[in-house]
């Protein structure tokens, strides 16, 4: 099953070229999003559950850190293939290098200028309890669920 996510009106589904930083404005980031944010979803793995974010993709290439990269730090479990970053002053986790897919970052859409992780009405969530790359994930679909929010009121 392939979803996509559903975009608030809000939001310039066919923007690409993105500025991000943390919360505390120590780490500043560029990232040109070759799928715009058609690519944003959630993951089910124990790591995503607890941060809640929803992510979009960039390729290595076309992520860079333009200031405070001395105030990023490693957090790396499991297999310790995907690299998780987040800021050391303010604690936001701002991206993460893939194991699904190593030749991409996922980023953390709530530190993208003028993106709410609210302006997604649907994002897709992907199997992480099972990753793709184990072998006891063959038969699992990639997609288990759609998180959603609908706004009381606008």
């Amino acid at each position: 099953m392939k979803c996509e996510p559903v975009l608030s009106p809000a939001l310039d589904s066919t923007k690409k070229d993105f500025s991000g930083a943390c919360h505390c404005g120590a780490v500043r980031f560029r990232a040109v999003l070759s799928a715009g944010l058609s690519s944003a979803r959630r993951c089910n793995c124990s790591l995503c559950r607890m941060r809640g974010a929803v992510t979009v993709s960039a390729r290595l290439a076309d992520f860079e850190i333009l200031e405070g990269a001395e105030y990023l730090s490693l957090y790396e479990f499991n297999t310790r293939t995907a690299k998780h970053y987040f800021c050391s002053r303010c604690g936001i986790y701002t991206h993460h290098k893939r194991r699904s897919d190593p030749t991409e970052y996922g980023l953390n859409s709530a530190c993208l200028e003028g993106v709410s992780p609210f302006d997604f009405e649907e994002v897709p969530v992907s199997q992480g309890v099972f990753h793709p790359s184990d072998p006891e994930s063959a038969g699992i679909p990639g997609i288990v669920g759609i998180l959603s929010f609908k706004p009381i009121s606008d």
